[in-house]
């Protein structure tokens, strides 16, 4: 006889642990199958152990420009498979975390590989043996990987992708980034830190596609400053991997190719959803084009009783996003009243290089070419007294308000902490906020987040620092 549950939850990153937490607070009966580990790609490969491997390249740069703040550290140096150790330690910590939010919450774990072999049923396999799960509701939350280049694919010992760089032997000598997404820029970011020459290399016009103009064509100048190369209009055709390294065949924006040498490659062009042998086909759930599965505002698919989440669903592909839209589908799921639709307009986006980037709602470029008249605000780190204190006046904060009602259309950021500082313009977004009451709110003096008032009185004629 197969176990019975409520719902099943098929996947363990951000998205489906937290549905499982939500159902099971809610009362249901629960049970969520992983086939590695618990946290999923974003805990244990991703948004975690970067952000601590970014930390260590963080600090390790503060201790090479320790003078700029009347200190001194002598011959600065790191131990790479220290600092790797710390950063699965980051991720095993939060992997426990996870394991125990489990059992606080009564939640069945299934480890293997799960397959949906019909309507409320599911299988699970390993080692030989198998699981019949069954359950009114399943969702499927197998999230993402990422995608590799079709001439060439990682090896994990010259080209990588995400997960061979966050573990890696040795710093590379050479390092071409090919995609300068945020995934991208935070692996230049890093490796360039800790003392790697490194050339970005971007099929469209500007690195950081996604975010305003103004951010991408800084950043661009911020990071070639930093000492790397930066190629837009630019791909590569061809990688060639031998024991010594990479050779890659790039065509540059003025249709001049040239093969370059690496010692190692980066590969962040994207991702692909884990859809395949998960039964979605003999089920008959419908996918979009790109192969995610097409959800409606509540995560429910194509066929009833099925509901998806996260990165295997439609973007923007973040966890933040998976988490919200974990909530929002359990809630629905469950019979919660006014239970609002997932939207996306307020999820912000951040990249945690150096400088940081963070981002909400629409671009100057989006907001006129839907039609608004736009009024906006920017105003420079240079002009903040806790940058100047902290050394850190890199970077500018920009609003983009609709000239006729005052609503704020969007927030773009750039600098030290940004992405700590976004969340309070989200907020705004989220309330509806206009241009009156970000102007009468207090912030506290000294702060980074002054900027972002400013940015406000900018868009307004009325900035009193600048």
């Amino acid at each position: 006889m197969a176990d019975t549950y409520d719902l099943i939850v098929l996947g363990s990153g951000p998205g489906g642990y937290v549905a499982a937490i939500r159902a099971a607070q809610l009362g249901m009966k629960t049970a969520i199958v992983e086939r590695e580990r618990l946290g999923g790609i974003c805990l244990n490969w991703g948004c975690i152990p970067t952000k601590a491997l970014l930390r260590s390249s963080e600090i390790f740069h503060y201790l090479t420009h320790a003078s700029a703040y009347g200190l001194s550290a002598e011959k600065p140096s790191f131990d790479i498979k220290a600092v790797v150790a710390r950063s699965r330690k980051v991720a095993d910590q939060l992997n426990g975390g996870v394991k125990g939010l489990m059992k606080k919450h009564k939640i069945d774990v299934h480890e293997g590989v799960g397959t949906l072999t019909g309507k409320g049923k599911l299988s699970v396999s390993k080692d030989g043996k198998t699981t019949e799960l069954s359950a009114k509701n399943i969702i499927v939350a197998t999230g993402a990987r990422a995608r590799e280049l079709p001439f060439a694919k990682a090896d994990g010992k010259r080209i990588w992708t995400y997960r061979h760089a966050l573990v890696p032997e040795t710093v590379p000598e050479k390092l071409l980034v090919i995609g300068s997404g945020a995934i991208g820029i935070e692996f230049a970011s890093l490796y360039s830190d800790l003392g790697a020459k490194v050339t970005v290399v971007e099929m469209l016009e500007r690195i950081l596609p996604v975010e305003d103009a103004e951010v991408s064509a800084f950043m661009e100048k911020a990071l070639t400053k930093q000492g790397m190369a930066i190629h837009t209009k630019t791909g590569v055709q061809k990688l060639d991997a031998t024991a010594k390294g990479v050779k890659a065949e790039i065509k540059f924006a003025d249709g001049k190719v040239e093969t370059q040498e690496f010692s190692h490659v980066i590969v962040a062009v994207g991702i692909v959803p884990n859809i395949e042998d998960i039964g979605l086909e003999k089920l008959g759930v419908k996918q979009l084009p790109n192969k995610h599965i097409e959800t409606d505002g509540y995560g429910r698919t194509s066929v009833d009783g099925i509901w998806a989440i996260g990165d295997v669903t439609a973007g923007p592909w973040l966890a933040h996003k998976a988490m919200h839209e974990a909530v929002v589908c359990v809630e629905k799921m469950a019979g919660v009243k006014d239970v609002h639709a997932m939207s996306t307009a307020n999820i912000p986006g951040c990249t945690y290089s150096r400088p940081q980037v963070a981002s909400v709602g629409l671009t100057e470029a989006k907001a006129k070419e839907a039609g608004y008249k736009v009024k906006v605000g920017k105003f420079p780190a240079i002009g903040n007294g806790k940058a100047i204190a902290l050394g850190e006046t890199e970077g500018f904060v920009k609003t983009v308000f609709d000239e006729a009602t005052g609503e704020l259309l969007g927030a773009h950021m750039v600098g030290a902490e940004v992405t700590e500082l976004i969340q309070g313009y989200v907020v705004a977004r989220e309330l509806e906020t206009t241009e009156a009451e970000l102007m009468g709110t207090t912030f506290p003096h000294p702060t980074l987040s002054e900027m972002m008032h400013e940015s406000v009185l900018a868009a307004y004629g009325r900035p009193l620092h600048i």
